[in-house]
């Protein structure tokens, strides 16, 4: 008599129920190599704390530096995000006596990152120092410019050379991995940074900012040690470069295609222009430090991977994306009123919950958005309509960050001056200026998108209809 086939244990199926970028290691790419090569992404993800987060606040509450500044600082490093799509075809066809196609470019990337970081503390403190304060914001700009510049770069270069090394049917599930831990080194970096803060002085940003410098150096050479294999065939001078213009035209003349871009713009705005604001607001108006404050990143974080996760399991029962990408507005409604009582009720709780609330809407929202934009592209153009979306996506973000510290700064002048009235002359009104700002841009983004949802015009046979982390492009 045959023995029936034992069942696998619970815990052998957690992985692949739950985690799908479990078996994204493959023979030719193990998943010792997958996970080194993985290390650049917690280098861009520590990059993402200290710009986007710990150093916001630093400026704003430690070195009393205006906020309109720093929102036009954070927002320098987005003026490269929409050029990734040249640094990707670039070095597609880059031409190298070497054979390396991904190496320089990653090199480079890493190279910016880590002079950006290592001039950024002096940089930022010559800001607070009224004699040096033009050289400061002119040494900050070049440093945030190179950081930023450095973490596109590098990111682009590296997804491609994943990409390069896995095998066509894992390709999803490693660049799953890859985003994955970006957000692991957000919420790690998150709690490192915050908690070498607590006890904030000139010479320990000075360290923890060119701590990681270094460490930046260091996990992106192990990242890249000995993974790309020399092609000189593949970096021969006459390979052919394919033109994108004819294409581009054919693209953007669809009808669906403009009003997808618009609500894209609007909504990326609308999620972006608290980024300078947040960790300031809990610091300024809620006493929150700068660990505290600086916590707040991790739980963003930990809220977009929960809008991932639950935008995967409705796409898997064939949900409209556009309908997923407007929960997503509704949830950053809700996620920006419940920021906006913070502040009057002094509940750091609540700005806890508001910004994992504000990850879970844009989880929703990028991940409605992303599928939308490949189902309106036939298959020689997916790579311009990802292109497309991650352009607007940068733009929209960068302007809506530079926007959301000059409209506090003027609000808040105002207010104080007793300008706006007795009953708006308080510090929380230019911030609760812009979250109601943030909350008509995500209305109108609903209001554009609506005539899109519920119909399927334009989507192309065969567009995915299941989406999941392993799915998602960095």
């Amino acid at each position: 008599m045959t023995r029936p086939a034992a069942s696998k244990p619970f815990w052998a199926t957690v992985g692949m129920k739950f985690l799908p970028f479990a078996d994204a290691a493959t023979k030719e790419l193990p998943l010792g190599r997958l996970l080194r090569l993985a290390l650049f992404q917690v280098s861009v993800g520590m990059a993402v704390v200290l710009l986007n987060g710990t150093l916001n606040r630093v400026l704003v509450v430690e070195l009393g530096v205006p906020v309109w500044i720093i929102a036009l600082l954070i927002a320098l490093p987005l003026v490269v995000a929409p050029f990734r799509a040249l640094i990707g075809h670039k070095s597609d066809t880059h031409r190298s006596l070497l054979g390396w196609r991904r190496v320089p470019y990653i090199w480079l990337g890493t190279m910016l990152q880590f002079g950006g970081l290592a001039i950024m503390p002096f940089a930022l403190l010559l800001m607070s120092r009224p004699e040096d304060f033009a050289i400061g914001v002119s040494a900050s700009a070049l440093a945030f410019l190179l950081t930023g510049a450095g973490m596109h770069v590098t990111q682009t270069a590296g997804l491609a050379l994943a990409t390069d090394l896995a095998p066509e049917k894992s390709r999803p599930r490693v660049v799953a991995l890859l985003y994955v831990m970006l957000l692991a080194g957000m919420m790690l970096s998150a709690l490192v940074i915050g908690s070498l803060l607590v006890d904030f002085s000139a010479m320990r940003l000075v360290e923890v900012i060119q701590g990681a410098a270094v460490l930046t150096m260091l996990l992106n050479i192990a990242a890249l040690w000995k993974q790309e294999a020399r092609n000189k065939a593949a970096t021969a001078p006459d390979r052919h470069r394919p033109a994108f213009s004819d294409v581009w035209r054919a693209f953007i003349s669809e009808g669906r295609t403009a009003r997808l871009l618009i609500a894209i713009g609007c909504g990326a705005a609308a999620f972006s222009m608290q980024d300078a604001l947040l960790e300031p607001y809990g610091g300024e108006i809620l006493g929150l430090s700068v660990g505290a404050t600086t916590g707040l990143t991790g739980i963003w974080a930990l809220g977009t991977l929960a809008g991932f996760t639950l935008a995967g399991r409705m796409l898997s029962r064939d949900a409209d994306p556009l309908r997923i990408a407007g929960l997503g507005g509704v949830a950053g409604i809700a996620a920006f009123m419940i920021v906006l009582f913070a502040g009057p009720l002094g509940s750091p709780g609540l700005l806890y919950t508001g910004a994992a609330a504000i990850g879970f809407g844009v989880g929703l929202f990028s991940v409605g958005t992303l599928i939308a934009a490949m189902a309106l592209a036939r298959e020689e153009t997916a790579g311009l309509a990802l292109g497309a979306w991650g352009a607007v996506q940068a733009t929209a973000a960068g302007l809506g960050i530079a926007l959301g510290g000059i409209i506090r700064d003027i609000f808040t002048s105002l207010a104080l001056a007793d300008a706006l009235g007795s009953t708006l002359a308080v510090q929380t009104t230019g911030y609760g200026i812009v979250y109601c700002i943030e909350i008509g841009l995500l209305l109108c983004m609903l209001i554009v998108l609506g005539p899109l949802a519920g119909g399927r015009q334009g989507v192309t046979p065969g567009a995915p209809k299941q989406f999941g982390l392993s799915e998602f492009p960095t």
